[in-house]
């Protein structure tokens, strides 16, 4: 026998053996034995944050047989397959083990569950999505079983059902997430755990120290979650539980928040997938909060981020241009700042200033012409917010043809004639927003507002750019050092305010 023969015949097998294994091993291929299917499309997705997102097709299939395949391995991560009819079948993880993997399901099952043929931690996945789903059917169904019982009674049982349901799934998680160490399906399950204080010492009052168990929560909230690792953000837990700790865990104040968010955004490795995603989500989070003074995460987001070139590979640079020029323009109006100056004039001028022609500008060109044509005689009809002496100030920014103004300032006329009576040093600072004066006086005489009546008359001031006007109305209210204590609230609130601001004057008397 030839030796090299031989061996040239073995290398080849060899080679030939190892690139069929080489090229079942790259890519991915999921199939699922479908029954009861007679859809002819299906759609693998899977999870990003808070949304969903498709990954692959599978067009046409007979019997209900499904396969999505590729040629490059699918991110690890929790996964979707969804009907023609864009409801989710069932769920299930993809990491380096489970690239090739066959499940058989049933189209008709609404319990999401699903067998895998070649995947015991698969199994294990489904078995414990079907725990869930069973725990909470036998909660909802002993909670039944209450609803004939005194309220103080239903109230006891259903916080002692609570408690041993969360118990019971405390236990099944502690255990899974135990045999399952070192594996994305272990880091699912830790991801979504609640870990708190088991014995809770008692406070110096006699009852249990919240304060403990608080700081325990907070500081074990993140245990085992590694931000070095993109798959974290293809978890639907993630994105529940990274709300529900600055909602609800993070104490509410911007200050608090923003400590938070830089200690978050230092963990994973800039430019990484989650490093954007958490950037973006924070930034539109508080870009678009409804919460009062919280614009200033918003600020200090596009200060530590936007300014220092961390956003760029985020964000196009003309969003970021405008999201650094929005941040500026909310700075001055921050609760805490000095309220920017207005230098109006009031309605009882308007004869003057209509005189001089600024009713029929048509340019801003021809504005600034005719304001120096007339700066001598301007000048003194200028009423400026800094001049206005009063404890509370409240200014509103509104517009006699604004539906929501209608409502809203004669609710605003009762409470400051109500303030009046109560002898309150309070004014109110009214800019009209618009150009129509006629409307403007009518309202004025026919309202009976007794109040600072302003507008800008000589187009002196660009309320859009200052005060951030971008509808009517706005309402904010400052104290006696013009200090911005409230803004963009409504009516309502703004004793209240009143209210805080007098007890700050009393704690510095």
């Amino acid at each position: 026998m030839n030796y090299l023969v031989v061996r040239k015949s073995m290398m080849v097998f060899f080679c030939c053996v190892f690139s069929q294994f080489s090229s079942a091993q790259s890519g991915y291929k999921i199939a699922i034995n479908m029954k009861n299917c007679n859809d002819t499309i299906a759609y693998l997705t899977f999870y990003q944050m808070d949304k969903t997102y498709i990954k692959d097709t599978c067009k046409i299939f007979k019997d209900g047989k499904i396969v999505f395949k590729g040629k490059e391995k699918l991110d690890r991560g929790i996964y979707s397959i969804v009907n023609q009819k864009k409801s989710i079948v069932f769920d299930f993880f993809i990491d380096e083990h489970t690239q090739i993997v066959e499940f058989d399901a049933d189209a008709t099952n609404m319990a999401r569950q699903a067998v895998a043929k070649n995947s015991n931690q698969e199994n294990d996945f489904f078995k414990y999505v079907k725990f869930l789903t069973d725990q909470n059917m036998k909660f909802m169904g002993e909670k039944d079983k209450i609803k004939g019982l005194a309220k103080k009674d239903s109230i006891s049982k259903i916080k002692a059902l609570q408690k041993t349901l969360e118990r019971s799934i405390e236990d099944y998680e502690s255990a899974l997430a135990e045999n399952n160490k070192s594996s994305y399906f272990g880091d699912f399950i830790n991801l979504k755990m609640e870990r708190t204080l088991k014995d809770v010492p008692t406070a110096s009052n006699g009852r249990p120290d919240s304060l403990k168990v608080y700081k325990y929560y907070k500081s074990h909230y993140w245990d085992g979650v590694t931000f070095k690792d993109d798959a974290i953000t293809r978890n639907p837990f993630f994105s529940y539980k990274l709300k529900k700790y600055f909602d609800a865990v993070v104490f509410p104040h911007p200050d608090s928040v923003t400590v938070e968010i830089d200690r978050i955004m230092r963990l994973p490795n800039q430019g990484t997938t989650i490093f954007k995603l958490l950037l973006a989500h924070f930034t539109a989070t508080y870009e678009t909060t409804n919460i009062m003074g919280f614009e200033k995460v918003f600020v200090h987001m596009a200060d530590a981020y936007f300014k220092t070139g961390k956003a760029v590979g985020t964000y196009e640079d003309d969003v970021i241009d405008r999201i650094i020029k929005r941040a500026d323009k909310l700075r001055p109006l921050l609760l805490g700042s000095v309220a920017p100056e207005l230098s109006m004039i009031k309605a009882a001028d308007r004869d003057k200033i209509a005189k001089m022609g600024f009713e029929n500008v048509k340019t801003s060109a021809e504005v600034t012409q005719l304001f120096y044509d007339h700066v001598n005689e301007i000048n003194p009809l200028f009423y400026k917010l800094s001049n206005i002496t009063a404890d509370y100030l409240v200014l509103v920014f509104w517009d006699v043809d604004c539906g929501h103004c209608q409502k809203e300032i004669p609710k605003l006329l009762d409470l400051y004639h109500d303030f009046q009576k109560e002898k309150k040093d309070v004014k109110v600072f009214s800019v009209y927003t618009q150009q129509e004066l006629d409307k403007y006086l009518k309202y004025i005489d026919e309202k009976k507002l007794d109040w600072i009546n302003v507008y800008d008359g000589v187009h002196y001031n660009n309320l859009t750019e200052k005060y951030d006007i971008y509808s009517t109305q706005v309402i904010y209210v400052l104290d006696k050092n013009k200090v911005i204590k409230a803004r963009r609230i409504e009516v309502e609130k703004i004793r209240d305010i009143v209210k805080d601001i007098e007890a700050e004057y009393k704690k510095v008397k």
